[in-house]
């Protein structure tokens, strides 16, 4: 980990541009740089330290505008699956798995430089903040946070460069490297097992910390997030119980939005919608205009990408969308968006395809920003509906699918299928319901799946070919990026 971690560790210099240190500090230290007993010296330094993590979600990596946060990344994993569809052949990198076949593809270095940044960033606050001045209830709101962040990246990195958790498995296969601190000694990848053993303490950890803990925003973490979170690497683990009581805990307090406020689609009210558990909120002297996640799936922004190449729903899943639910609205199949949003226009150069979205709203043709999703309670309902089914409770599954899908439908009935044809009920409203904000790919992954894009309309031209992948295929595991490997000498490639 040596080249990443030095290469990155400076980001902390913008995270004190803002913040009082003291004078001998500044004397001594680089201008390029902070040290971490400066970082976590009071409560205030630690807690602008926090912040920076928070923006560091949406900032640029690589010099890319391809390349803005966890946005971007959430997006090249929503375009690698089969119900993201592409009407032109620009802006497709991940969509034509180009990541997954080289260990030099610039996909593949950010993104894995990306999250060890944070790692690294998470792991100076967890290391020192017991040291800080300041009150015992700050430190662990901080801290709490921060092993938020560390089981965050390290869940993202095992299952993008590891292979598939195995439900009942050893799962010694390799995953990735455990960063616990910024040493620059080379580590080894720990094994799956390993990865997710930590994944999950640190979570256990956070949860405790963060008991009672009032957030300042939803950007921030709270006791919910921690607990949502735990949902998904217990779901990911086939921890069916352990999933089902966190997903139902997380969603504790947030109420599903009603299908007025759906249909005005995902704008930048996040903080008011009550059912957002946790958004990245971009204010406006922040904003990366032509590469914010606005930037390239909302369907109003006048950028190229989205006047050239909006994105469209694969017309099979649309076809599953019952014709009385509200999301039913949130994807045209004409192109021609003749029921966007009160104040919400497309320009004459906006080009038009069958089945584009307007899920996603821009704040102006001239803005991109809107809050980026990161974890919403209709999301909880479906992991505990799948955890459920899955352990056998097939009432209580269809009761808990019912209780989210009559929010979006009020002609759903509650199901009768049991067994299999309940879980995959359950699997296309979770289709439907997170189609943009980075799940499928990793849903077929974890459930063993082949891709399968044959028969709709996805264009064998605009996916490079890439129209059906074997579930045992090499590519479901990213190469490690070379970088690394020529940094180091202990780090084993995957199988290319």
């Amino acid at each position: 980990m040596k080249k990443i971690i030095i290469s990155f560790i400076g980001i902390l210099a913008v995270l004190f541009c803002f913040t009082a240190c003291e004078k001998d500090y500044l004397d001594t230290s680089p201008t390029d740089r902070v040290s971490s007993s400066a970082a976590v010296l009071t409560t205030d330094n630690a807690l602008t330290a926090l912040n920076g993590i928070h923006r560091a979600l949406y900032e640029r990596y690589a010099d890319s505008q391809g390349r803005v946060g966890i946005g971007a990344f959430n997006l090249h994993i929503d375009e690698a699956g089969e119900d993201h569809v592409f009407n032109r052949s620009n802006w497709t990198q991940s969509y034509r798995w180009l990541p997954n076949e080289s260990p030099t593809n610039s996909y593949t270095t950010a993104n894995w430089a990306m999250f060890y940044q944070w790692i690294a960033n998470a792991n100076i606050i967890i290391n020192g903040i017991d040291n800080a001045t300041g009150e015992q209830a700050d430190k662990d709101g901080i801290k709490g946070q921060a092993l938020v962040y560390r089981a965050f990246c390290h869940f993202h990195l095992v299952r993008v460069w590891g292979n598939r958790y195995e439900t009942g498995g050893g799962n010694s296969q390799l995953g990735v490297p455990i960063k616990l601190d910024n040493s620059v000694d080379p580590i080894a990848r720990s094994t799956v097992e390993e990865v997710y053993t930590q994944i999950n303490e640190d979570l256990d950890d956070a949860i405790g910390l963060l008991d009672g803990y009032s957030r300042n925003n939803k950007s921030h973490f709270n006791a919910n997030v921690a607990k949502g979170l735990k949902a998904r690497v217990a779901l990911t683990q086939g921890n069916w119980s352990t999933a089902a009581q966190f997903a139902s805990e997380a969603r504790a307090g947030f109420t599903l939005m009603d299908a007025a406020t759906y249909a005005q689609g995902f704008q930048i009210f996040s903080e008011t919608n009550s059912e957002f558990m946790w958004a990245s909120h971009i204010v406006e002297d922040q904003t990366d205009s032509f590469g914010n996640y606005g930037a390239y799936i909302s369907r109003n922004f006048s950028s190229s990408a989205i006047r050239g190449n909006p994105r469209s729903i694969n017309n099979l899943l649309y076809d599953m969308i019952s014709a009385t639910d509200v999301r039913k609205t949130l994807w045209d199949p004409t192109g021609e968006h003749l029921n966007l949003p009160d104040g919400v226009s497309l320009l004459s150069t906006h080009n038009k395809y069958p089945y584009t979205s307007q899920k996603f709203i821009a704040v102006s043709n001239g803005d991109s920003r809107l809050d980026v999703p990161m974890m919403r309670a209709a999301e909880m309902y479906l992991i505990e509906a799948e955890a459920l089914a899955r352990n056998s409770q097939d009432g209580l599954a269809a009761q808990t699918l019912y209780d989210m899908v009559i929010t979006r439908d009020p002609d759903y009935t509650l199901s009768t299928n049991t067994g299999q044809a309940l879980i995959d009920e359950i699997l296309v409203q979770r289709r439907i319901e997170l189609w943009g904000e980075g799940f499928r790919w990793y849903d077929l992954k974890r459930l063993n799946l082949p891709l399968d894009r044959t028969g709709s309309n996805q264009s064998s031209t605009y996916t490079n070919g890439v129209m059906q992948i074997a579930a045992d295929d090499n590519r479901w595991t990213w190469p490690i990026p070379q970088d690394e490997i020529d940094a180091n000498p202990l780090i084993e490639q995957n199988p290319i």
